[in-house]
């Protein structure tokens, strides 16, 4: 009976620890604790970092993407120490957590830079080939959305090249969640009407 147990446990163990970890709203909090206010009523709503730059703390912005890096590579180390076979829905558990945050009454950033750390994580040439992708495009078009989607996009086409096949149906995943969590961005580049990095109004990514 306990090993039954077992059987569903710590996958489920897993898959919270993820979700716990990757719903830690950093962008909210440390804009509160700066005194820079709540960062949900600021520019976008979004609390990623691009829209911790509308506070104009850029280092600000730079911990927040380094937190939510983080948070994601954190889930997938954890569980590769104490559960190897679950560490693929521990990567599920803080990407779902930072786009759903039971803290946030649901409503979460758009798991770019979380991302970015289970991909590294999970397979670092894959990550490097994420944030390669996820800068270039940023660098080029100054379109923080547009760097995003492309570099979700990306994280799966990586994994095929690096023949990393079993963490190709999970990317694909991925990349339709950060899609869908982009869509009225997708309908602004339509428009022509999707606000550059750097601009008078940041994207929120």
């Amino acid at each position: 009976m306990a090993t039954t147990n077992l059987l569903w446990e710590t996958p489920a163990a897993m898959l919270l620890m993820g979700y716990l970890l990757g719903s830690l709203p950093f962008g909210v909090i440390l804009t509160r604790l700066s005194g820079a206010g709540d960062l949900r009523t600021i520019g976008s709503g979004n609390i990623g970092a691009t829209n911790v730059l509308r506070t104009g703390r850029k280092g600000l912005a730079a911990l927040t993407l380094l937190f939510d890096l983080l948070k994601g590579a954190a889930a997938v180390w954890i569980a590769h120490a104490v559960s190897p076979n679950d560490v693929l829905l521990a990567a599920v558990g803080a990407f779902v957590g930072h786009l759903y945050p039971i803290w946030l009454r649901f409503r979460g950033g758009k798991g770019v830079a979380t991302l970015a750390g289970i991909w590294l994580a999970l397979a670092w040439p894959v990550g490097l080939v994420y944030a390669v992708t996820w800068l270039v495009i940023l660098a080029i078009t100054r379109l923080s959305s547009l760097a995003g989607m492309l570099a979700a996009i990306a994280g799966p086409f990586a994994a095929v090249i690096v023949d990393r096949w079993e963490l190709v149906p999970v990317g694909l995943a991925f990349a339709l969640m950060v899609l869908w969590k982009h869509r009225s961005n997708i309908g602004r580049l339509l428009r022509g009407e999707e606000p550059k990095v750097g601009g008078s109004r940041a994207s929120a990514a």
